[in-house]
């Protein structure tokens, strides 16, 4: 999720806040499809994908003409639609009660169970190597290099022949399918979705996780998301949940943000750095 969301805030500087609403469609699609109609984990991941990314091209068609914090609250919107779908949808969602008993992920006929949590633990950090490795090249290419431009100024951009549309819901599209696939691991880690999960401040704690790694580099916004993450789990690993209440990690990452907002505004490893072609080099 947090690559997706680099891919939109960090490449176009789209200020988005709807990656909860993708998650929730990746999740749900893989649920519906492997409980309702005996889908395999594996067949449901590019659905998922191709899903969230078709909605990702919808939600940024209309919202290219907006920016800054108009374009955060039409996403934000977006996202509360979704939720609110899922909530009402009884017939398809099972409405607040969600869908339970989610069969788990199989490779090579063995049982990936969310209860061993190293081989889910392996199996994610599989799916993160791919993202990466697929997402950088991406960005590497003319598709990255038009996404900056965008970003840096988008007038002088459209002006040197650069379609802005085209590119903007190309970041949208990504980014949402990205998020959809993370969807689905959710679905087989926790075995259960329910639209209570998909709240406004899962996007904002992926946003937290590019803004503290490094907008425009994604080995930055893995690191954020580690940090993250394990600060969000922190109590458990501590053996300290009597102690500290679950709010606290919600007031140690505003106080995280606030520290590199004056601190270091590009977070821990910054952007990443476009070096110039070979035959441009002196």
């Amino acid at each position: 999720m947090a690559i997706g969301q680099n891919l939109i805030t960090g490449y176009v500087g789209l200020l988005s806040l709807t990656q909860a609403g993708f998650f929730a469609i990746g999740s749900y699609a893989t649920a519906i499809l492997t409980t309702k109609m005996g889908w395999g984990f594996w067949s449901t991941v590019p659905v998922a994908a191709l899903l969230s990314g078709m909605f990702g091209f919808l939600i940024g068609l209309p919202t290219l003409r907006l920016k800054g914090d108009y374009l955060a609250i039409a996403t934000l919107g977006f996202g509360e639609i979704v939720r609110n779908v899922l909530n009402n949808w009884d017939s398809l969602t099972n409405g607040p009660m969600g869908i339970q008993r989610i069969p788990m992920a199989t490779i090579f006929g063995q049982r990936i169970s969310p209860y061993a949590k190293w081989s889910f633990l392996i199996l994610v950090w599989a799916f993160v190597l791919v993202a990466y490795l697929v997402y950088e090249r991406l960005t590497s290419s003319r598709l990255g290099r038009a996404l900056e431009a965008i970003r840096e100024d988008e007038i002088a951009a459209s002006s040197m022949g650069i379609n802005t549309t085209k590119y903007k819901v190309w970041a949208f599209a990504l980014g949402a399918a990205i998020a959809g696939v993370a969807g689905s691991l959710q679905a087989v880690f926790v075995l259960s979705v329910t639209p209570a999960v998909f709240t406004f401040m899962v996007s904002i704690m992926v946003l937290c996780m590019v803004v503290l790694g490094g907008m425009g580099n994604f080995k930055a916004v893995i690191l954020g998301a580690f940090i993250i993450q394990f600060i969000s789990y922190l109590p458990q690993l501590t053996g300290l949940t009597n102690i500290i209440p679950p709010q606290f990690k919600h007031v140690l990452f505003g106080l995280i943000l606030v520290v590199m907002m004056i601190w270091r505004p590009q977070g821990i490893l910054g952007r990443k750095e476009r070096t110039a072609p070979r035959g441009l080099k002196r």
